[in-house]
């Protein structure tokens, strides 16, 4: 590459982000934030980073969409035989990044990750366009393959299931992300960002406090 990325930068400018000015509840801000995204960000504003850690301790992220916001939980699909699933069913712990760079915004969020309601599952699959219903049927997700041995797979399904409903596979569905830590950072000028934290205490309480950026 030859091109300088180091002197890539910009600056941010957008409102201040106040202890005084915030809902004290952090699902509360984090659904006006995300209602705020949805408006402005033309491109997968449910778009965010799931990481997972794996036996050896070692860290992956991944891209997901956040298809439900529960009242303190957050919900994806996938399929469990994934290496993400493999992961969670060994350390349920994880977290979310979502960015928003149009808004320059960033939150984090950490908790522990379970397995929805098999019904709840079947319901979102079953909403799903058919051709997507095919395609988490035929990938066996994760695993090495040919691209020419999952496009007959994926065409042989299709010619199958033409005229049927796709079952919701019994290895596919949701996973809840029940938060205890959720961290909202606001890009300001001069890299004085803004960044405002919830922690969830022993009592239930969430407690707010500001880091340095």
């Amino acid at each position: 590459m030859n091109q300088d990325i180091s002197a890539l930068r910009r600056d941010y400018q957008f409102q201040d982000l106040l202890e005084s000015e915030i809902p004290q509840d952090p699902f509360t801000l984090f659904d006006h934030w995300l209602e705020q995204a949805i408006e402005s960000c033309p491109y997968d504003p449910t778009a965010m980073t799931l990481s997972t850690v794996d036996p050896q301790h070692a860290p992956h992220s991944r891209i997901v969409l956040l298809k439900q916001r529960q009242e303190s939980g957050f919900v994806f699909f996938t399929n469990y035989d994934s290496d993400k699933g493999k992961e969670i069913a060994t350390n349920n712990k994880a977290c979310l990044n979502f960015f928003w760079p149009e808004l320059s915004r960033q939150v984090r969020i950490e908790g522990t990750l379970h397995k929805v309601e098999r019904t709840a599952s079947e319901t979102y699959f079953a909403s799903r366009p058919k051709d997507s219903q095919i395609a988490a049927t035929a990938s066996p997700q994760s695993k090495t393959i040919d691209r020419e041995t999952l496009h007959s797979q994926m065409a042989s399904l299709t010619q199958t299931l033409a005229e049927q409903d796709v079952p919701c596979p019994k290895n596919w569905g949701g996973y809840e992300l029940k938060a205890n830590y959720l961290e909202f950072w606001q890009g300001r000028p001069s890299r004085l960002h803004d960044r405002l934290c919830f922690q969830l205490q022993a009592d239930t309480n969430w407690h707010l406090f500001r880091r340095a950026p």
